[in-house]
């Protein structure tokens, strides 16, 4: 019945649903009490939360019966807060080499760490590396935290976890900033529960409030549909996943070099046993680093009309991409998905056939160098963000596309 920050009490609750319509995130449920070992009472149903809940608040005040109660959160003084200094990054590897978002987050979080007049460190988990730690100097880092163990070759999310949440305890960063990535998604949330304080996921855009000390982390909200600027004011360290392309890198300064601090593994039992790594299909379609990108969307009317796009991107040595709605219909895989829950990218050039630019698919390529789109819909929302826009029939169009291509 209850979630840690939020208390039902059972003996007061009489299953009224005010709190189920005031909860904006769909975290609270009525149920039978029968379902529970809880006292006989004359109501048959109870609130129940689920993992779905902020503590926002927002269920309390509607309670005519005080059977809801927050715990109250522990808040940092100013005195503690001016303890945290420093901006790092998690220095993302796999198979012993170093990530492309990690140069992107290096370079932005070098620009945080100058406003704020303070260091800039890389944190390393990793066994044998394909280049030196001390080159993350060249992105800008100023000392890099490394973690070696041949256990840690293969991501295992407790070992993560435990070596960044006692690193973050012992030295105080004042932001963490990590990949949205599928390792980043996986280990970073638990490292702001265990150190107690906030995390901002899936961020587009990163500022600082020098005089405040306040990372400004900015990200999509409602959907898409709006963007939002977070803030975490009362709990160190101020903490953000990015995704990867949405921030530019720094000119690389060949030369410099990073301290390079060794970190003891400790390392505690693990639940998890690594029996094999398998890497999927989707390894192949490498939409964020791809350089032309031509997407399909519901516009295309069938899964076999993708062969289209298919011979136009082989003329262009381009990847395949796709719309949410053309992926949730079956079309194409998953992974070929771009948008705001699929792949953000910024290649020299998109190609966009047949997709109306619902402001999810615009918040993956919006940045990207040249767009172009092709819809038979003037009033199509893709116009707004395209460079060229071509009013027509994709099945008109896209063939005299590749036989231009192929009579250069």
């Amino acid at each position: 019945m209850e979630a840690p920050g939020l208390q039902i009490d059972p003996a007061k609750c009489t299953g009224c649903s005010l709190c189920v319509k005031a909860c904006p995130f769909g975290a609270l449920t009525l149920e039978p009490r029968e379902k529970f070992d809880l006292p006989e009472s004359r109501f048959k149903r109870i609130a129940v939360v689920n993992e779905a809940c902020t503590l926002c608040g927002a269920c309390v005040p509607t309670c005519a019966f005080d059977a809801l109660a927050l715990d109250e959160i522990e808040r940092l003084g100013d005195e503690r807060i001016e303890d945290y200094r420093g901006v790092w990054v998690f220095a993302e590897q796999r198979d012993g080499q170093i990530q492309d978002v990690v140069y992107e987050l290096l370079s932005r979080g070098r620009q945080l760490a100058d406003e704020r007049q303070t260091e800039l460190a890389a944190v390393l988990i990793s066994g044998d590396l394909t280049e030196p730690p001390a080159a993350l100097g060249a992105w800008g880092a100023d000392r890099v935290y490394w973690a070696r163990d041949p256990r840690l070759a293969e991501y295992n999310t407790d070992y993560y976890t435990q070596i960044m949440s006692d690193l973050i305890r012992a030295h105080k960063p004042e932001v963490v900033l990590a990949g949205a990535t599928s390792i980043g998604r996986a280990f970073i949330p638990r490292v702001a529960v265990r150190v107690r304080t906030g995390l901002t996921a899936d961020c587009t855009s990163l500022d600082m409030d020098v005089e405040q000390g306040l990372l400004l982390q900015t990200r999509p909200a409602f959907g898409g549909n709006i963007m939002a600027t977070i803030i975490c004011p009362h709990h160190r360290p101020q903490m953000a996943t990015v995704r990867h392309k949405v921030l530019a890198k720094r000119q690389l300064e060949t030369g410099l070099e990073a301290e390079v601090v060794p970190v003891a593994a400790d390392l505690q039992p693990s639940l998890t046993k690594i029996l094999e790594v398998v890497h999927e299909l989707g390894n192949q379609v490498n939409l964020a680093e791809a350089d032309i990108i031509v997407s399909g969307g519901r516009g295309l009317g069938a899964p076999a009309h993708f062969d289209l796009l298919r011979e136009l991107a082989r003329e262009l040595g381009a990847a395949v991409g796709a719309s949410r709605a053309a992926v949730d219909a079956g079309w194409i895989p998953a992974y070929h998905q771009v948008g705001q829950t699929g792949k953000t990218v910024c290649p020299k050039l998109y190609v966009a056939c047949g997709i109306s630019g619902a402001i999810q698919h615009l918040a993956g390529m919006s940045s990207s160098g040249m767009i172009v789109a092709i819809n038979k819909d003037a009033n199509a929302p893709i116009f707004d963000v395209a460079d060229i826009g071509i009013v027509g029939d994709v099945f008109e169009v896209v063939p005299q596309l590749i036989r231009a291509l192929r009579e250069r």
